[in-house]
Order: C-alpha cells, then structure tokens, then sequence
C-alpha cells in the first residue's frame, strides 16, 4: 500500500504541493495527470525522497517518511525507501560509459550487494523482456530513443521495486511505440508492481492506468477510477483539462 497525507512541498517561499494526499492499493497503476507547473513531477521527487516534504507523510510498504523527523532519520529512511521505488524520468539518464548491461547491473551489484553473474542472468532475462536482448554490449549513444526508454524501464526493474515511477515516458516515441510500451507497463504490473505515471497524453493513459488523478496548482482537484475521470469527472476543472487534452 502506498498512502501520501497532507504532503506539503515548498520551494523558495513558494508553495508546490498543497495538502497532496492519496492512497495506492498494489499492483494497481495511478495515473498523474494536469498542465505544465500543476506539481506533478515535484510529486514524484517527493515519493523517492529526491525532494524532502515539508508537511505530511508517505508511507511506502513499511517504510514510512514524516516531514517531522530530523534530518538524519529522515535520510535513513530515504535509504530503505530507494530499495522499494524505482524511477524512469524524463531524461532517463543511461550511464553513457557503461553498455547496456553495465547500465542495469550497476545497482543490483553495487547496492543489493547481488553477485554478479545472477545479476547478469537477470539483466539478460529483463532485456530479453522489453525486446533487447541483442542490445546488451552496445552503448546508449548507439540507441534509438525508444530503445533507451525500455534499457531505463529494465534498469529500473532490476532492483525489484515495490512501486515503479515514470515521468512522461512517452516524450520520446512515437504513436507505435507509445502502444508498445502500454502493453508492456500492463505487463509489469500484472506481474506483480504497482506503478505512478506522470503524462501528458490521455490516450496513453487510456487501458493502462487504474486511477487517475488530476492536479492544479499544486493540489488534487479529482482523483478516482479512470474510467470516471475520463468520462465522467465531478470537477468542472477536470472535465475542461481531459476535454482539451484528448
């Protein structure tokens, strides 16, 4: 389960998030959606401890982050929540001086303390997953857009994440593989993850996300089934974001 309450992020005297709370059951996706400056990928930062809250409470599994806490725990805590969630951004952020299968062990082996031939039979397994099997010794320069979107998602996955964040990750592909990639992020999660994804396009977001929830200004204007904010939202805010948007 993950639970966000009262989240409050402020940044040089100016409120971000005001108040965000939400609950994620597991193996379920959330879907993220609003303009450019609503707050959403300040929201993720916040999830994976790259931002620290100011006001409120995430819990992750067992791990549980409090604005309260000092600043050691707090980075403590940050610690064991990194083990639990894993992160695709926007700009993915290959390492460029390692191949492609350098890039996914690096964390199993250097963090979970894998060895590092299972971590390679991994990494082979999760290339051979998202249709790279054939790239492992090629480095990300050599790699079309698409391609370094699927290496980050299998990086990311090989640290066996609780939750799996995204950040517009479909910003590089194309109408093909932006399908593609649906199908394979529906495939992930009935495997067993739970999974947050910021976008910009609803029809992406359209058979993949379970909830969606649709901020302004740095708060939840909406959040319930997709089916409903799609079709039916309460909120006339919402209803004029999803209408322009589709």
């Amino acid at each position: 389960m993950i639970r966000v309450t009262n989240l409050i992020k402020n940044a040089n005297r100016t409120r971000i998030l005001r108040g965000v709370s939400f609950d994620l059951a597991p193996q379920t996706v959330l879907g993220i959606i609003g303009a450019s400056g609503s707050g959403k990928t300040t929201l993720l930062r916040c999830l994976n401890g790259l931002e620290r809250i100011d006001e409120g409470e995430i819990e992750c599994g067992d791990v549980h982050l409090d604005a309260k806490l000092s600043k050691h725990e707090y980075a403590r805590r940050v610690v064991e929540l990194r083990r639990k969630v894993g992160t695709v951004f926007q700009h993915l952020y290959l390492f460029p001086h390692l191949t492609v299968l350098g890039n996914i062990i690096e964390a199993p082996v250097h963090v979970l303390r894998v060895p590092r031939e299972k971590a390679q039979r991994e990494a082979f397994e999760l290339l051979d997953s998202v249709g790279l099997k054939d790239k492992a010794p090629r480095y990300p320069e050599s790699l079309s857009g698409g391609e370094q979107q699927r290496v980050a998602i299998a990086r990311a996955l090989a640290m066996h994440p609780a939750l799996l964040m995204f950040d517009e990750p479909t910003s590089a592909l194309d109408p093909k593989r932006s399908a593609g990639l649906r199908s394979l992020l529906r495939g992930t999660v009935d495997r067993g993850h739970t999974m947050v994804v910021v976008s910009h396009s609803i029809g992406f977001l359209e058979g993949l996300a379970d909830q969606l929830l649709y901020m302004e200004g740095g708060e939840v204007v909406e959040c319930g089934p997709a089916n409903q904010i799609l079709n039916s939202p309460q909120d006339p805010r919402t209803k004029d974001f999803v209408e322009q948007a589709k």
